[in-house]
């Protein structure tokens, strides 16, 4: 015990130096692949090791390899906005409180009464990740769906994503053996490449008249490669009133966090949400302050979910669980075994509180409109899509005076030697790269609990600058060709 207290204290001591120094470390990787498994010993060892050696060899041997997801000058993907008041409770490792803040954050977040696991009709349980989410709804939308028609043949089922919705849809179909459909909005300019009735509505009845049954629509608020919101309450309409057995699954794993925040509520898509979805996921690891693994699902009748997944042998039947006097969350998900993932989150939600929690989200969309501006501003760079929340989509440009335009490949060849440029200053900042619509272009996303607003003039000038070095080689390239 007293060793473990005091590696325990060693820990907190490493975890703070680390982030007291983040600032100054490289963003990404310095290392070669492949360097661990040369500098580590072929077997474990055959006798334990003293505790400061193995930390000793942490420092040593794995913090070099790490990218620093939590660095201020990390903008690619989403951020993921760890906290100290979230490593805390996950320093433990036990299901009220997971209840009880499922439905703090249905509170916080303004949703209906009727997701909340106090009403006893639906309710909310944390996942590990969106893809968790998101696989498990769709089980449950299938046993729904057979059901009502136990006749359709399982090969018929199909569900619904759109080319816009992360990868967790297809991959779900080849999991679970089912066709996949992703309903095409690239030239749904209008609602920003977000799904809507119209569309809908022909896919269904184009795919009925195949034989087809589309039993699921998975839509998003807030996509990863732009930010896209699919238009909920549209598409949720048309659901109620013409196709009332297919499962409306929103997801809402990075901008649901913004739900808290009540001027951001309808862009959020709340009444949509709270009116039609059948099961809604928002992770709060992704930029709700909160540690991996923290994905939160909630759904509007748990009676829907515990059918699909309840399989209850004799040696995990209790009497309280009989009873229905508990909730039983290995029915809520597909593992039996489980993390105690509520306690970071209460952690989080305490020590922030709503305001707090509201004031960290409005300071990540304050400083992206930062960065925002400096594009609109600059004659080399040019917003790809308007910025959504705390992510704007971006691409490199010439200025409106060159003397001859440059085609949309031409375009492309440039943004991708900019994306290779910005490479080489990983040390500085990270970005990711994406493509909209044929149109090659780059993602900046805040959302780091520690990123300030001089962490984004500091990447600007990153950026522009090697924009700059990049545009004026291009076309000194291009002009020779041309001679």
């Amino acid at each position: 015990l007293h060793r473990f207290r005091k590696a325990g204290y060693q820990a907190i001591d490493r975890i703070c130096d680390y982030y007291y120094s983040l600032r100054e470390k490289p963003v990404a990787a310095q290392v070669e692949p492949g360097y661990l498994r040369k500098a580590l010993p072929e077997t474990a060892p055959n006798e334990g090791e003293v505790w400061q050696d193995i930390a000793d060899d942490y420092q040593r041997l794995i913090i070099p390899g790490l990218t620093h997801w939590q660095h201020p000058s990390f903008f690619a993907y989403f951020p993921t906005a760890c906290t100290f008041e979230g490593m805390l409770g996950d320093l433990p490792a036990c299901t009220e409180l997971e209840s009880v803040v499922m439905d703090w954050a249905a509170k916080m977040f303004g949703l209906d009464s009727s997701f909340h696991n106090i009403s006893e009709v639906g309710g909310g349980v944390i996942q590990t990740t969106a893809s968790d989410s998101a696989l498990t709804a769709i089980v449950a939308a299938r046993e729904q769906y057979h059901g009502l028609y136990p006749d359709v043949p399982l090969e018929s089922l199909l569900i619904y994503v759109t080319t816009h919705t992360h990868s967790f849809g297809k991959k779900a179909g080849r999991v679970l053996g089912l066709r996949v459909r992703a309903l095409d909005v690239d030239a749904a300019v209008r609602t920003g490449w977000g799904l809507d009735s119209d569309v809908l509505r022909t896919c269904v009845e184009e795919d009925r008249k195949a034989g087809l049954h589309p039993f699921i629509v998975i839509a998003t608020v807030g996509t990863t490669n732009s930010g896209a919101i699919d238009r909920i309450a549209d598409i949720g309409a048309t659901i109620e009133k013409d196709y009332p057995s297919i499962w409306l699954h929103v997801d809402a794993a990075w901008a649901g966090v913004t739900l808290s925040c009540p001027e951001l509520r309808d862009r959020a898509q709340i009444k949509g949400i709270n009116k039609y979805a059948t099961s809604l996921c928002v992770n709060f690891h992704k930029w709700g302050l909160t540690n991996f693994d923290t994905s939160a699902l909630w759904v509007r009748d748990r009676k829907r979910l515990t059918d699909a997944l309840d399989v209850t042998p004799e040696y995990l039947r209790t009497k309280h669980g009989d009873a229905g006097t508990v909730i039983d969350y290995r029915n809520w998900h597909l593992s039996l075994g489980r993390r105690f993932r509520s306690l970071k989150l209460w952690f989080v939600l305490r020590s922030y509180g709503i305001e707090g929690f509201q004031a960290y989200i409005r300071k990540c969309i304050k400083m992206n409109d930062l960065f925002a501006e400096y594009v609109r501003t600059s004659n080399t760079f040019e917003l790809v899509t308007p910025p959504s929340f705390a992510l704007t989509v971006f691409r490199l440009v010439p200025p409106a005076t060159a003397s001859a335009a440059w085609t949309p490949n031409e375009l492309n060849s440039l943004n991708r030697r900019f994306h290779n440029a910005l490479q080489e200053h990983h040390d500085q900042l990270l970005l990711t790269q994406t493509e909209l619509v044929g149109v090659f272009c780059m993602r900046f996303a805040v959302g780091a609990a520690r990123t300030n607003e001089e962490d984004i003039h500091r990447a600007w000038e990153v950026i522009k600058k090697t924009g700059e070095d990049v545009l004026k080689q291009s076309t000194e390239d291009r002009n020779r060709v041309a001679e």
